[in-house]
């Protein structure tokens, strides 16, 4: 049956699909808005399956803070065309909203949450999928608490950071150890969090290192040790030069605050080939 293009801009708007799979779908459902909104569903869900080994490289980060909780979510997609869609960046803020309202529930509690029309966040992730014809997913799901927290978004929305204060702080202050570590990628906040499979690593590297520039055998060790000193400077937070003044540390910064004040935890979720 032949479709009016006011049937098919009004199931646009409530599915945001494309205007052609509108079309199809209304025809195939005799006109009917539930059946049509249904093999929308149906095609989502069925791309879904079919494109599940494919990989998901990019995709919209987003972050936000609420007192002592913070989180990061992330929906992965294939391409930055999909990204970049403003529809898909909102499907994202809805359900950064989402999770920041449930504060700290499993990522999996997040996927079965109601949205605003009563569908669940996967099943809106899924029909997205049907729209856009690409894999998605809930790729990145992350939270902090502390008695203060902040968030930063990178612009782009591939690149986010969430942190965690033990005390209060100014907010200027706060976002600057987020952006430090946004643009750092520390890997602990201190030594004692860096994992001693990397530990390991980094000594052998020095090792192997010292022995091909012809080091004696018997000061290898205080070598690699050295190394390892330099490689938590410029890897741990608290270790790290300040990007924006490089004569004190974060440690530094932080204490110049407050003696005692300093981070207990972070996370940082990045998009971008680094």
């Amino acid at each position: 049956m032949a479709v009016s293009i006011q049937d098919i801009a009004k199931l646009r708007k409530m599915t945001g699909a494309g205007m052609m799979d509108v079309k199809k779908a209304l025809e195939e459902a005799a006109g009917d808005f539930d059946k049509a909104i249904e093999i929308i569903r149906k095609r989502g869900q069925a791309i879904a399956a079919k494109r599940s080994d494919r990989e998901t490289e990019e995709g919209c980060v987003l972050a936000a803070h609420d007192g002592d909780f913070a989180i990061v979510v992330g929906i992965k997609c294939e391409t930055d065309f999909v990204a970049k869609n403003q529809e898909f960046i909102d499907l994202t803020k809805a359900v950064l909203a989402i999770a920041l309202e449930k504060r700290g529930a499993s990522k999996e509690e997040i996927l079965a949450a109601p949205m605003v029309d009563g569908r669940s966040v996967q099943e809106m992730i899924t029909e997205r999928s049907g729209v856009t014809g690409e894999k998605m997913e809930l790729g990145v799901y992350e939270f902090v608490k502390g008695a203060s927290t902040v968030s930063y978004i990178h612009p782009g929305n591939m690149l986010a950071t969430i942190v965690a204060f033990n005390e209060p702080l100014e907010l200027q202050v706060a976002r600057d150890v987020a952006m430090q570590i946004a643009a750092m990628n520390p890997v602990g906040i201190t030594e004692a969090d860096v994992p001693q499979n990397i530990k390991d690593r980094e000594l052998e590297i020095a090792r192997e290192k010292a022995r091909e520039a012809g080091k004696p055998e018997n000061l290898i060790d205080h070598i690699a040790q050295g190394a390892l000193k330099k490689y938590f400077k410029e890897n741990t937070l608290m270790e790290q030069e300040f990007v924006k003044d490089n004569k004190q540390t974060i440690a530094q910064y932080l204490h110049s605050q407050s003696n005692t004040l300093s981070v207990v935890a972070f996370y940082r979720a990045s998009l971008i080939a680094e």
